[in-house]
């Protein structure tokens, strides 16, 4: 097991020069370690420092999951950044913000086995993973049903949702209502970007 290095790899961040790891061996390596990471095809990824806009967006998408969430009475819950996504035995993701359903999710586990929804916000060194790899492999996961990317930028959502025969459609959507079903939410456009 190797610790990530300087190396800079497409994201702008670091990553192990150096062998893989699985996934239990990461979230077993990651866990109480200071920083955020992934796990791109065994290759450990240390996320870049950022930016006040994408922090603020980020919060805005969470509050807006949660009061959706309450608005229609479902037993889900949504969770920011922090909680990991395992998509293969060499690839697990952070995603900014998620949603699942049904019960309580252990209190001290450190990843989600059932999202639902899954919430990427744009960064300047992060858009060909979202836009690329991140949308392969959340679609991999079994319960994801919609994969959002944001763009704060220009305040544009595109949409992902899976459809019959695992087939994926996108949209792209900059006013309006979000509709999320499964589980059944429904989302004001501006309420993700939302700024006190």
């Amino acid at each position: 097991m190797l610790p990530p290095t300087n190396r800079a790899d497409e994201m702008g961040a670091r990553a192990a020069p150096d062998g893989r790891m699985t996934t239990e061996e990461f979230l077993a390596w990651a866990e109480g370690r200071p920083g955020r990471y992934e796990l791109i095809d065994g290759r450990v990824i240390a996320m870049s420092p950022e930016r006040v806009r994408h922090a603020e967006v980020k919060f805005a998408v969470c509050r807006a999951l949660r009061d959706a969430i309450r608005g229609a009475g479902l037993p889900c819950r949504a969770m920011p950044d922090g909680m990991t996504v395992r998509i293969d035995d060499h690839t697990a993701f952070e995603p900014d913000a998620l949603v699942y359903c049904g019960g309580r999710a252990d209190p001290d586990a450190v990843e989600i086995t059932n999202p639902v929804i899954v919430v990427e916000v744009v960064s300047p060194g992060t858009r060909s993973v979202d836009q690329g790899a991140k949308l392969r492999g959340y679609f991999r996961v079994p319960s994801i049903a919609h994969y959002l990317i944001l763009y704060p930028d220009n305040r544009l959502v595109v949409h992902h949702a899976r459809g019959t025969d695992d087939a994926v459609a996108t949209r792209m959507i900059s006013e309006g209502t979000l509709p999320l079903d499964p589980p059944g939410l429904t989302i004001s456009v501006a309420d993700l970007f939302a700024q006190d």
